[in-house]
């Protein structure tokens, strides 16, 4: 049973056939979108390596049936620069060496930019730990990126709303 469904997906409007409704929303961004920023990691929700934004709010990919979010926005790593300008989070994440072997590094970045559009952040980095605690980073790059996270949070406090991670 093959099921259209509706998604604004990094600004574009789509309708996207999907031929099982069991489709995970990581599963269409991957493998039906060849969207391949948000990886597969657990497949469980526990990693935190699928994360995107689902109408402004971070979700793991791989828990979410693609069915269930017709009409939704989503925004994927891949829609979050302005052509060759990056997003205050991945220049924060570049300054901060929030990353290592890079597998977890979309999620942590998308799930950054939906904490600070959530106002969760705060100054305090035991909040911003405590915040981004889903998001699992084997090779243990978390002092970068809690860094990294306080300094894209004061950088976008400072800009307009369009390079806070809101789709085009």
């Amino acid at each position: 049973m093959s099921v259209d469904i509706v998604l604004t997906v990094n600004g574009t409007k789509r309708t996207i056939p999907l031929p099982d409704p069991r489709t995970t929303l990581l599963d269409l961004l991957r493998e039906g979108l060849h969207l391949t920023g948000a990886k597969k990691g657990c497949d469980r929700g526990q990693c935190g390596a699928c994360t995107v934004l689902v109408d402004g709010r971070r979700i793991n990919a791989c828990l979410a049936l693609a069915i269930s979010l017709d009409g939704a926005e989503i925004l994927t790593i891949e829609g979050l620069a302005e052509g060759d300008r990056l997003h205050p989070v991945q220049e924060a994440f570049i300054a901060h060496d929030g990353f290592q072997c890079g597998f977890c590094t979309p999620g942590q970045i998308m799930s950054a930019v939906g904490l600070i559009r959530e106002a969760q952040a705060g100054a305090d980095p035991e909040r911003v730990r405590e915040a981004m605690s889903g998001n699992l980073c084997r090779c243990g790059a978390y002092a970068g990126i809690t860094e990294a996270v306080l300094e894209a949070q004061q950088a976008m406090s400072q800009q307009p709303a369009n390079r806070q991670g809101e789709a085009a």
